[in-house]
């Protein structure tokens, strides 16, 4: 029974930030290309937040980096740690991640659930990323988020480029004032995806590196 009410309660947030949310998305930034959006849910003091910008790459490029959670310390901010718990097939995984906080805030963990679905037609990339409680113990000294709610767009554009999209809302979880998290939360997604733009510069330049030593050793 708490699994289904959990359920429910998960869908109505997720719904509230795809669809009831989109007339109301306030723009809180807008730097070199990349804006972000914040927007009321219903019945949570902590707003959604929503980024979007276009990048240089394919959609499988995007969704790639998005996936490897062996690569993500590299572009996710304030990622302390993070393993994948279980791999259920190519796309869907569970990972566990730790989040660093400043002093004197506690640090925060999650466990996610990644699911990957592409439309054949428009070719259209989803990668839903819910929290989900078990699998991890709670760790002492950590606080644990079990309410969060994150979904990635990724759409094919002219030119090879990209439309990215990703919609988040969570609930920190412990002590944190609402009005402080809500204060600060669009500088960690700006930063993620300035952080991805580098990630896919550092891709695209081992890929090459690989490619050039694969024909110099034929």
């Amino acid at each position: 029974m708490k699994r289904k009410i959990f359920f429910i309660a998960l869908m109505m947030v997720v719904r509230a930030i795809s669809v009831s949310a989109q007339e109301d998305w306030k723009l809180q930034k807008d730097k070199d290309g990349i804006k972000v959006y914040s927007a009321e849910v219903p019945d949570s003091k902590i707003r959604a937040i929503k980024v979007v910008a276009n990048y240089d790459a394919t959609p499988e490029e995007i969704a790639g980096i998005v996936m490897d959670i062996n690569t993500s310390q590299e572009w996710v901010s304030h990622l302390k740690s993070t393993y994948l718990v279980k791999r259920v097939s190519q796309n869907e995984l569970y990972y566990y991640a730790e989040l660093n906080l400043p002093w004197p805030a506690a640090n925060r963990d999650f466990v996610a659930h990644l699911t990957r679905s592409e439309n054949v037609q428009t070719r259209v990339i989803t990668i839903d990323g819910p929290a989900v409680a078990g699998f991890v113990p709670e760790k002492k000294g950590t606080v644990r988020i079990s309410n969060s709610v994150g979904k990635w767009i990724i759409t094919p554009l002219d030119n090879n480029q990209v439309h990215v999209e990703y919609a988040l809302h969570v609930d920190p979880a412990g002590s944190l004032p609402s009005w402080l998290v809500n204060m600060f939360s669009g500088e960690t997604p700006m930063q993620i995806f300035e952080n991805l733009r580098q990630e896919l510069k550092r891709s695209a330049q081992q890929n090459t590196t690989a490619m050039l030593t694969s024909n110099n050793t034929k």
